[in-house]
């Protein structure tokens, strides 16, 4: 009998050129809490991918007890007992919670007019309370539940499979605190039980309170694998493992100057994500904000750019006091976001490029009579794919058909074309190559001169190396605010995994 549930040996995962999982090795225990942390990029996401079925491996073998699967497709996960529970779980919020868990396996008989028996799915969620005892009502339609009940009916979905190896994506990330413990009893039980559960998180006091051993990921393998001391864990130490080297040629050279003030935020709060933040954004510097995923940095730039609606707090443009309730407000006061979801949030994507580029303020190019000049449109468009160098046969080319910086280049160039004075650049480099970062780079740092920028992303070393101050966030809370030469790579990821 093997010692371990689970084994993935040498696991290799491409595409094309990058390679994501470069012989990455992951052993996990019967009846243990193992997590598996590392910085964005590092190879968790990509390892559990293939784990789930998701994704087909190159390379490596993965036994369960001791024995070789194939796991090519996810119903080969389900079999060999492998279940994912993501941080919102997606579900059919009219339904009841036990409608929910028996989504697809609502009958044991086969055929599409196999009948439908609602006595039945009760029947054996009753059972599944029987065995795994839970305080929650599963005949509550799902839209009524609190987000750590929504959690536990995720579980239950899996478990009603009889998985034995369970896959939990930053399961508290939407809960409070009061709802993370709940969760946390929840693991404790199917830890008894001998559920084997593989924790994926950014905070490192949930790693200390429920997890038995962890493994660290960088670059697409397996640096570390240490057990777990309950409150003796060296964060230092663990942030020194998930960031390795650091590439300095990247970034360009830091030319700070102490302008005026343009962005003024004081007080700025948003109920269950954020706690009241306050900050200044001069011309002529760059301010970072580092926060890792779940820790509500993208909220503030989403408060920031009117995309949400603030709970209190007050914003200043150039000494003015202003009321930003939408994006289209906060453009008119000068306030333009680049958005981390480029393709959801940045772009139309059956659109042109030219099109593209003059969205976001079209009374530049439109006439008398509200029509958008189109030669006006064309100069303007082919000033910009110059300026940003962006690689493309014409500016009346589809943005969709463009590599994923040549993308990212034309969103921020829809950010010039506002001729903004504070310009807000979130996750700014996610899916782009190093050749298209280093431009991305050198054009917030030219961007500066003029107006002030500001830098949101949950990567580390890309706030470090492209700003003058530096803020960090750790649960929506400011844990750190220092002028970036006063700080480094271990200081800023220690202050984003602990509230110390």
């Amino acid at each position: 009998m093997s010692t371990y549930r689970l084994e993935m040996n040498g696991i290799v995962k491409e595409f094309l050129s990058l390679r994501a999982l470069d012989y990455a090795d992951f052993k996990l225990k019967k009846g243990e809490v193992h997590a598996l942390l590392g910085i964005n990029g590092a190879g968790k996401s990509t390892l559990i991918k293939v784990l789930s079925g998701v994704y087909i491996r190159e390379g490596g073998e993965i036994f369960i007890d001791g024995k070789p699967v194939e796991i090519n497709k996810p119903n080969d996960a389900m079999a060999a007992g492998i279940a994912t529970v993501y941080q919102d779980p997606q579900m059919i919020t009219s339904f009841t919670g036990y409608e929910n868990i028996f989504l697809g396996t609502e009958s044991e008989k086969k055929g599409v007019f196999a009948p439908l028996s609602r006595k039945e799915m009760k029947k054996k969620a009753e059972d599944l309370l029987v065995e795994f005892p839970l305080d929650i009502d599963l005949e509550k339609p799902v839209y009524t539940l609190s987000a750590v009940e929504k959690e536990i009916i995720a579980v239950l979905r899996a478990l009603s499979k009889r998985s034995n190896i369970l896959i939990l994506d930053e399961p508290t990330s939407i809960l409070t605190e009061k709802e993370k413990h709940i969760l946390f009893d929840l693991i404790k039980m199917l830890k008894n039980k001998g559920v084997s559960i593989i924790y994926i998180t950014h905070h490192l006091d949930e790693v200390s309170e429920i997890c038995d051993n962890m493994t660290i990921f960088r670059n697409g393998k397996n640096v570390a694998t240490l057990p777990v001391e309950r409150g003796e864990m060296n964060f230092e130490q663990i942030a020194e493992l998930m960031l390795g080297k650091k590439l300095d040629a990247l970034y360009p050279k830091k030319t700070r100057i102490d302008g005026e003030v343009i962005l003024e935020v004081k007080d700025l709060y948003l109920k269950d994500k954020f706690d009241p933040i306050s900050f200044q954004a001069r011309k002529g510097e760059i301010l970072g904000i580092f926060g890792l995923v779940g820790s509500s940095i993208d909220e503030i730039s989403k408060v920031l750019f009117g995309a949400m609606e603030k709970s209190s707090g007050h914003i200043k443009i150039k000494d003015k006091q202003v009321e930003i309730n939408s994006p289209g407000k906060a453009i008119e006061q000068g306030i333009f976001l680049v958005p981390g979801d480029r393709r959801l949030e940045g772009q139309i994507g059956d659109q042109t490029i030219a099109s593209n580029l003059t969205l976001s303020k079209l009374e530049r190019i439109t006439n008398g009579i509200a029509l958008v000049d189109r030669k006006q449109e064309d100069q303007y468009a082919h000033a910009l794919v110059e300026k940003l160098q962006v690689a493309t046969t014409g500016i009346n080319k589809k943005i969709s058909l463009l590599s994923g910086g040549n993308q990212q280049k034309v969103v921020i160039g829809k950010g010039l074309f506002t001729q903004a004075k504070v310009y807000i650049f979130s996750e700014p480099t996610v899916g782009v190559d190093v050749g298209a970062k280093a431009g991305i780079y050198e054009t917030m740092r030219e961007l500066s001169k003029d107006a002030a920028v500001i830098v949101i992303s949950s990567d580390c070393e890309e706030v470090l190396g492209t700003s003058d101050r530096i803020m960090v966030v750790h649960q929506g809370r400011v844990t750190l605010d220092i002028d970036a030469e006063s700080t480094n790579l271990n200081n800023m990821l220690v202050h984003a995994i602990s509230a110390s």
